[in-house]
Formats: C-alpha cells, structure tokens, sequence
C-alpha cells in the first residue's frame, strides 16, 4: 500500500510540474494528456511489428551533453540532422521573457466523421497562442502557414522551438525555415508527452472547454472551425490564469513589459 501510495504521488507531481491545475476539471484533463502519447506509441509499436517494419526506420543516437540538453542525431527518412532534447523540463523550458522558447504540435478534431486538424505555437512565457492554423488535412502548407504568421516582423534570434518527433518537423523546409530565422529547433523525447506538457495542456483544455461533450452544438465542421477560432481569442485575451496573476496571457505580457 506504501508503494502505491508513493507511486500516486509521483504522478501528481509530474502532473503540477507540466500543467496548469486550477479545478478537478483540468486534473482531469491533464492525466487524459499524460497518457495520451504513451498509449498511441504502444498502438503504433503494435502495428509496426503486425506489419514486419517501422514506418519511418528511424534510430536516434545519443552523443553528449551540453546545457542541461541532451544533443542527439535524428536519422530518418528525410535524413540525418541533430537536435536538442530536455534532461531537466523545468529548467530547460521556462521561460521568464516572451518569444525566448516556443511550443508546437499538431492536434486532431473529428466531428462525426470529418476532421480537423489545429496547428498552433504557444509561448512559454504566458501560454499565449502566437499563432495557428486550422485544416482539414495535417500536411506542410498547415504549418507553412502557421509560420509565416508567427514570425512576421518577429525578432527571433536565438529563440528555442520545441516540438515532438513528428514528420513535419523532421522536414528539411521546416528546419531550413528555422534556422534562417536563428531558431534552435528543439524536440522531444521519444514516447516522452510530458516534453511537450505545456502545449499538451492547452489541448487538454481548449477540447474540454469547447469540444468535448458538445459536438452536437456543431452542425458543420465550419461551425467548428469558428468555434476554434473564437476560443483561442477567449483564450489569449480574455481567460484569466491564476499562474498568471489572475490575467489573461496578452495581459500578461502587456503588464510585463511596462514594468
């Protein structure tokens, strides 16, 4: 009983490390999250070995340490390139400034059949959402798009771009954006969602808010595609954070930057 005991409280912990719990509704949500990314590998471990291969062969090699990263190689079907992964989440992705580390992830909505597929980035530093796409299909104009708007008359020398392993971000167009922008592309570990807990959170609480249990309320997936859009303008300007000092992340940085 002792050992379950410590093993509860070694999830809560991981859970208040990595997301934002105000009410049981996001506990909810967070834990949801948590093993959300652990369940899909063991599903795609399980198709790649009922089909004799990997779908994408790739091996990752781990070749040293530097900053509290860990630096590894990345060899895959669109080649071999290096990025950084966290040793330390909390320190490695905190930021006290904005537009110094940003998040991304791509998440899917299905309305009775038809799906939508949001692309956004998120700020570290409040949570706010810089920008986003939305599409019916998850391919690389999404996150073009999605690109082209965050960093339109941005200074991003040195910024930190932290992502999962998907296949968008292994694309050469996609790091070849990054690095004429002086971004240090950043990714997580393998079959590790709590990297990526901030982004994960706020899908977590954008689909709880507005999404699920209330598919009904959308007649179309254009309905939903407002909806989306609308919540993420609730959500930048108008939804407190007790994190936050009881503001809203665009009042956040607003009131950061006066001071």
């Amino acid at each position: 009983m002792k050992e379950k005991n410590n093993n509860g409280k070694e999830i809560l912990k991981l859970l208040q490390e990595n997301y934002e719990l105000n009410t049981a509704q996001d506990l909810s949500s967070a834990i949801k999250n948590m093993f959300k990314d652990a369940l899909q590998e063991m599903m795609n471990a399980e198709f790649d070995n009922s089909m004799g291969y990997s779908k994408y062969d790739k091996k990752v090699e781990k070749t040293n340490y530097r900053n509290g990263s860990t630096k590894k190689n990345l060899k895959s079907e669109f080649g071999e390139f290096e990025f950084e992964t966290p040793r330390d989440r909390k320190g490695e992705f905190e930021s006290d400034k904005p537009n110094k580390k940003w998040y991304t992830d791509v998440t899917e909505f299905n309305l009775r059949g038809n799906k939508l597929y949001l692309s956004p980035i998120l700020d570290g530093f409040n949570g706010e959402i810089i920008s986003y796409n939305i599409s019916k299909s998850a391919n690389l104009e999404q996150i073009k798009d999605m690109l082209d708007k965050a960093f339109n008359n941005r200074n991003l020398e040195g910024l930190i771009f932290h992502s999962d392993q998907g296949w968008q971000y292994q694309h050469n167009s996609y790091q070849s954006r990054l690095k004429e922008k002086g971004i240090k592309q950043s990714m997580s570990r393998k079959g590790n969602s709590m990297d990526n807990g901030m982004m994960e959170n706020f899908f977590g609480i954008l689909k709880t808010e507005m999404f699920y249990d209330q598919e009904e309320q959308y007649e179309s997936i254009d309905d939903l595609t407002k909806a989306i859009e609308d919540y993420i303008n609730y959500y930048n300007y108008d939804r407190i954070k007790v994190k936050l000092k009881g503001l809203s992340p665009v009042n956040y940085r607003l009131q950061s930057l006066n001071q």
